[in-house]
């Protein structure tokens, strides 16, 4: 049975958060807050519980999302400034060469993006597109999109980066299985998306490179399996703590399974990357501790306002949960037969194509989903799959009301109508792709 008051208070609030988001151009952080408030009080929740229901959905979702965050930003930060993603980019295009560049761009991005956020490692990144363009001649496209693509993947699909991170802890799927799923999906949506259509765009767009002034890139770099070693150390720990939990490795020695658990979570396991890279990469190359310090604490500033768009998420979900909305909408998608998966993935489409930022069409379709999970049994790969659902229908269609959009436009010296054939098209390629991939993937998980 539909209880019309709670559809109406969803609805509202939806609708709501767009107006504020879209018309008014209020900060996200407050229209989710606005909106939350306007659903739970149309749906019968008085003044008391919704200050309790704001209070429990912000502190239930920050105490985890902070800290994972928070260490990540600063991992990323001293991974940017010691020239770790340069590295690894030149030791890749020098592997491969350059008639396999376009490979070496896709990597390079993918494994760039697990430390550093997505518009900061592009930045760092283009003056190797740039370079190639210049010395091949051939479309600027033809490594910017699997540079691009690489990045994207990474940045929605694999922890420890933001989104993924929120929308784990918002629908309670584990980090490691999340990095399992995120990379097994990972790599034919980079395929697909990056390489076979950088090289079909690329013979119908031909961009060449702005020119601009390069800056030395290549002065003091770290060792490139210094830098793999360092980002592998936190996953490699997270998914080895998944493994022992869920039974895939067996151990029977408690002492042995305490001492994994404790290294293998990701508060523990970011602590130590930072650790290390504050080391090999700060200290013992001559950086003053003030220096790393400084970039650590300026970190915070970008991951600041994560942290609490996914607090105003989790207070989203809570609205849903205490008015009894998410139960009733499971009841009614239960009986019709409609797949979660599918779901997830079409409400984080909807929210991303209407207004723009992949962080709130995440946050918001985790929210969404969340509590439909209340009086379902779903297995922890099950729920790692619907992270990288939400997290595909949030990459879909970057148009004119994201910010990627102009930064990939500014950047790679295109117009509107270029942007929108190669830019916008790869993250739709990208969506569909990666919704599909983790499809055939749930079902044998």
């Amino acid at each position: 049975m539909i209880d019309y008051t709670l559809l109406i208070a969803v609805i509202a609030g939806i609708a709501l958060l767009l107006f504020l988001i879209l018309r008014l151009k209020i900060p996200a952080f407050i229209a989710l807050l606005i909106s939350s408030i306007a659903a739970g009080l149309i749906a019968g929740l008085d003044a008391g519980q919704m200050i309790e229901t704001i209070k429990n959905g912000m502190g239930g979702t920050l105490g985890f999302v902070a800290t994972v965050v928070g260490l990540g930003a600063m991992f990323g930060a001293i991974l940017e400034y010691s020239g770790g993603a340069q590295s690894i980019a030149n030791y890749a295009i020098k592997k491969m060469g350059v008639k396999r560049s376009p490979i070496a761009m896709v990597i390079s991005g993918f494994v760039v993006a697990i430390p550093v956020f997505f518009d900061v490692a592009f930045i760092i990144l283009i003056p190797m597109v740039y370079a190639l363009q210049r010395k091949t001649k051939k479309s600027l496209l033809l490594y910017a999109i699997p540079l691009l693509a690489g990045l994207a993947i990474t940045h929605a699909f694999i922890p420890p980066t933001p989104g993924p991170v929120a929308v784990a802890d918002i629908i309670g799927a584990s980090l490691g299985w999340v990095i399992l799923i995120g990379f097994l999906v990972g790599i034919p949506t980079a395929i697909v998306s990056g390489l076979l259509f950088g090289k079909y765009i690329a013979k119908r767009i031909h961009i060449e490179a702005p020119d601009l002034i390069e800056s030395d890139t290549n002065e003091r770099m770290p060792n490139v399996s210094t830098i793999l070693a360092i980002i592998a150390l936190p996953i490699v720990l997270i998914l080895l703590d998944t493994f022992v939990t869920s039974g895939i490795l067996p151990i029977e020695n408690n002492t042995i399974k305490e001492g994994i658990h404790l290294l293998g979570h990701p508060f523990t396991a970011l602590i130590l990357a930072n650790l290390a890279a504050w080391y090999i990469l700060g200290i013992r190359k001559g950086i003053k501790k003030e220096i790393l310090f400084d970039i650590t604490s300026k970190s915070m500033a970008p991951a600041g306002t994560i942290i609490l768009l996914t607090g105003a998420g989790g207070v989203f979900k809570q609205v849903l949960v205490d008015t009894g909305a998410g139960e009733m909408i499971a009841k009614a998608m239960t009986g019709i037969g409609f797949p979660l998966l599918l779901f997830a993935f079409i409400a984080a489409c909807l929210v991303r194509v209407i207004q723009g930022s992949a962080t709130v069409a995440m946050i918001t379709a985790a929210g969404l989903v969340a509590p439909l999970l209340a009086n379902i049994e779903i297995s922890g790969p099950g729920l790692a799959c619907l992270v990288i659902a939400i997290a595909s229908g949030a990459s879909i269609m970057s148009h004119v009301n994201d910010s990627g959009f102009w930064l990939v436009s500014q950047y790679l010296g295109m117009n509107e109508k270029q942007t929108f054939r190669s830019w916008s098209i790869m993250t739709t390629i990208l969506a569909l792709v990666g919704f599909l991939s983790v499809s055939v993937i749930s079902l044998f998980v």
